[in-house]
């Protein structure tokens, strides 16, 4: 009778264990660093998820934060590591082990320095042209949000001096701060040079162009990967499995992002339109995957369209 009660109890704190696991699988934790091209494919995954019977817990967190979140276990999913640019974070937690690159979702990115057309068709076409032109640039260069690997980068350079860089000044702000400047000065025609990168609706709302020279800090062209905490896609490996089939395009992005800008509607809307007119992607993304209770999920999330 005792070791019945024991096998009994033990059953039971199995099947405990067992729903808190389902449980802490049912809320995926995500994070976006206010960048338009993330909040888009997090959209796209929040979509997905939803129709399984999940949920997605966005949150908007600074690179290093997110990064920190993800050791930590704070923060499960974070899709984008653009590389090289974040190759510093990459050796500090995910060549440690610490996070998991768990797959690329994104090829053929550009992430450095740009410049509109006029200011290109004044001979600014590489790094190293910036400073023959100081003045006119009034010493500025334009990032991101404070703590962003490419702001970091650009720090190193002139702190470094680099391309005779080491008295301008790196003016830090949002994704959105930085290209409303942009904007002010583009209709005045004054020099400006700011981060850009591809995908994102900037290459179309801007006439721009990519400056060379920095391939030592930026890469030339790079890829965007998903990365989890640490055991994540073991721990609920449903969700793991749709997060290494979930793969992206630039086409795709920034269709979505410029129905967001031109249309003004909500990410969520964009995605739910852009798959309802390509529904032939979900069979990739949902191969081998299952709603939240085990059933088919490519007809679950059809089902949501």
């Amino acid at each position: 009778m005792q070791r019945l009660s024991t096998v009994l109890t033990v059953g039971l704190l199995a099947l405990g264990s067992a729903s808190v696991y389902a449980d802490q699988c049912e809320t995926v934790k995500m994070a976006d660093p206010g960048w338009s091209d993330i909040a888009a494919t997090n959209a796209i995954t929040g979509f997905l998820l939803d129709g399984m019977g999940y949920k997605a817990k966005v949150d908007t967190l600074a690179v290093p934060i997110t990064f920190g979140g993800l050791k930590d276990g704070q923060v499960d999913v974070f899709l984008g590591n653009w590389m090289p640019a974040q190759q510093g974070f990459y050796d500090k937690f995910i060549a440690t082990g610490d996070v998991t690159q768990l797959a690329k979702n994104l090829d053929g990115t550009e992430f450095t320095l740009a410049v509109p057309d006029y200011v290109w068709d004044a001979g600014v076409h590489n790094f190293a042209d910036l400073n023959k032109y100081a003045d006119k640039f009034d010493k500025k260069i334009y990032g991101i949000g404070s703590g962003a690997p490419a702001n970091i980068s650009l720090q190193d350079i002139i702190k470094k001096n680099d391309f005779e860089l080491g008295q301008w000044k790196l003016i830090e702000s949002s994704e959105q701060a930085m290209l409303a400047e942009v904007s002010r000065a583009v209709k005045k025609q004054k020099f400006v040079t700011f981060l850009g990168w591809t995908p994102h609706p900037m290459n179309v709302q801007l006439k721009m162009h990519y400056l060379k020279g920095g391939e030592k800090y930026f890469g030339d062209t790079g890829a965007v990967y998903t990365l989890t905490r640490k055991g994540y896609a073991q721990a609920c490996p449903n969700v793991g499995k749709l997060l290494t089939n979930l793969s992206f395009t630039q086409e795709m992005e920034n269709s979505i992002m410029a129905e967001v800008v031109n249309k003004k509607v909500s990410n969520a809307e964009a995605v739910k339109a852009w798959i309802k007119a390509n529904p032939a992607v979900l069979d990739k993304w949902l191969d081998g995957v299952k709603t939240v209770d085990g059933k088919d999920a490519l007809g679950a999330v059809k089902a949501k369209l």
